[in-house]
């Protein structure tokens, strides 16, 4: 059973009755589900993930204190931690009694100020440009099981994904960044007999392809280490996790180098080609340089289009 199912479980079995039989009062203001940090968040827990952080939990986000006051909320916070400390084989640690950092009670407003830097969701374009993208990954992972009051649910609404003019200012400097590390800077550092800046220009390489991916797909990165898993999974582009683990996991010898610039051609061809189906560019060649300013250039909002082709990575 993955961390979700968990979840969802122990808050039917457990949850919801302590709920309606000693809050019932309290019901039409709270929100309760898992989502956050934590690979069962994202459905990615295996087994390995069971060492640490793994518990049959989950979260009760409440409002402000003027709608939900300090007792109640402590009050709250005693039962949740009266819940059965094992289910189905599965062990709750002890917590604080204002909760832990992951499960329990949270408030609303600091939850999404943590991952966001915003207590409602709402973003400047400023700071869709600068906020982490993992942390707008964890606001929007997992799944609501309940929320009766709909605060919950309209902030994850208004942080579901980036607005269009962010996301192609990402995109452009991704796309940027590619063109210099893969096509430029890696074979550059192989003649000048550096083979560790060589494999960091992959890296470079590798991080900024991911990204564009990513975006390209209109879906979140998540955490560096679930990376691959996620890129897998992906209806677009997803086939090319092989080619950037081969950049990143094999040496730079002659041949293999010969090997991975192919790679990095064959890469860059297929996100040149998507660009200009997706009318995200109208850059003819191949050059991931050229077609970085391209999307630029289709941003719609002069000020986010005037700022530094890299302002958003």
């Amino acid at each position: 059973m993955q961390g979700l199912e968990l979840a969802r479980a122990f808050y039917e079995e457990y949850g919801r009755p302590m709920l309606e039989e000693q809050f019932p009062s309290l019901m039409p203001f709270l929100a309760v589900g898992l989502f956050g940090s934590g690979s069962e968040c994202f459905g990615y827990d295996d087994m390995v993930s069971r060492d640490h952080d793994f518990e049959p939990g989950f979260c009760l986000f409440l409002p402000g204190e003027d709608v939900v006051d300090r007792r109640s909320a402590f009050l709250l916070e005693r039962a949740y931690g009266k819940l059965p400390r094992e289910y189905l084989g599965f062990r709750r640690p002890f917590v604080a009694p204002v909760g832990g950092a992951r499960r329990g009670v949270l408030r609303t407003a600091e939850f999404f100020q943590e991952k966001v830097g915003a207590p409602d969701g709402v973003l400047s374009g400023s700071q869709w440009l600068s906020v982490p993208e993992q942390g707008l990954a964890e606001a929007t992972n997992g799944c609501l099981f309940f929320d009766r009051y709909g605060e919950v649910t309209e902030i994850r609404r208004r942080l579901m994904y980036f607005p269009e003019d962010i996301r192609r200012k990402r995109l452009a400097g991704n796309l940027l960044l590619m063109a210099q590390a893969g096509g430029y800077n890696y074979g550059r550092c192989l003649a000048h007999g550096e083979p560790a800046a060589a494999q960091l220009a992959l890296y470079e390489y590798v991080e900024s392809a991911i990204s564009a991916i990513f975006l390209i797909n209109r879906q979140y990165k998540p955490f560096y280490k679930w990376c691959f898993r996620a890129l897998r999974a992906l209806p677009r582009l997803g086939e090319l996790e092989g080619k950037l683990a081969f950049l990143l996991c094999s040496d730079n010898g002659e041949d293999v180098a010969r090997q991975k610039q192919e790679a990095v051609l064959e890469i860059d061809r297929k996100l040149a080609a998507i660009l200009l189906e997706e009318n995200l560019s109208k850059e003819t060649s191949e050059d991931l340089e050229a077609h970085a300013y391209r999307v630029n250039d289709r941003i719609a909002d002069p000020e986010i289009r005037n700022m530094h082709i890299l302002a958003g990575v």
